[in-house]
């Protein structure tokens, strides 16, 4: 999930720089970093859609003209996963092309060639636009959380969920990484006016593990952290 500039300074704001062009994808990212910028990069389409799913960058930089997957693809695609700000940076110029990127979800388009600075302000006003912007929502490799429509998708097949199963997923992918206690899983999910047993979590996660593991007996994705509680690592 794409993190805020109320969460984070300006400076430390990640991007994606996808760019098939090695020579101008180095020179774009040089730039960017001299003005705080945390740059990731890759001339892949492939590879941008996967790196878009885990290093979670709050602004993606997407050419159309990739190997592997093209930038409308690519963008089509996370579309339905996130709502991470995209601004499409292209050589095609006719308003056909820019009708249909924005049509497949892109925030703004950028035409080559182009002044830097002009890109680079555009990336702050969309950051800007965007900020403190709530997740719809969620996705973390072949799962899929849709936080309105309250519906889960493993591998593109919805995942029959109770609501606390739900709400309780939706709370460890929200926190991927960090370790959540029983009892702080019991306050987000049941609600401090609900006291249940701590019991009632571990239940909850066995029936989780279920449903979204492979191997619900060896979990990967749903990592317990004996005495403290668990972490969700993707």
């Amino acid at each position: 999930m794409a993190r805020t500039l109320m969460e984070w300074g300006e400076g430390e704001m990640r991007l994606l720089l996808v760019e098939d062009d090695p020579s101008l994808r180095e020179t774009l990212a040089d730039q960017l970093r001299r003005e705080g910028f945390e740059v990731i990069t890759t001339g892949d389409g492939g590879e941008a859609l996967e790196l878009a799913r885990t290093a979670q960058p709050d602004l993606i930089i997407l050419d159309l003209m990739l190997p592997t997957l093209d930038g409308l693809s690519v963008c089509r695609i996370l579309r339905k996963e996130s709502d991470v700000p995209i601004l499409m940076l292209t050589a095609r110029s006719g308003p056909v092309d820019r009708i249909v990127g924005l049509e497949v979800g892109a925030d703004d388009y950028v035409v080559k060639p182009f002044h830097v600075g002009e890109l680079i302000a555009r990336i702050r006003a969309l950051l800007r636009r965007t900020r403190g912007r709530p997740a719809t929502m969620l996705a973390a490799g072949d799962l899929t959380l849709d936080l309105l429509a309250r519906k889960a998708y493993k591998g593109g097949q919805e995942l029959r969920l109770t609501l606390k199963e739900f709400d309780l997923l939706a709370t460890l992918v929200q926190n991927r990484g960090r370790v959540l206690s029983r009892a702080f899983l019991l306050e987000r999910v049941w609600g401090v006016e609900h006291p249940v047993d701590t019991r009632t979590v571990d239940t909850h996660i066995r029936w989780l593990r279920e449903k979204i593991e492979e191997d619900p007996a060896h979990p990967r994705r749903i990592v317990t952290v004996r005495g403290i509680g668990y972490r969700f690592e993707g």
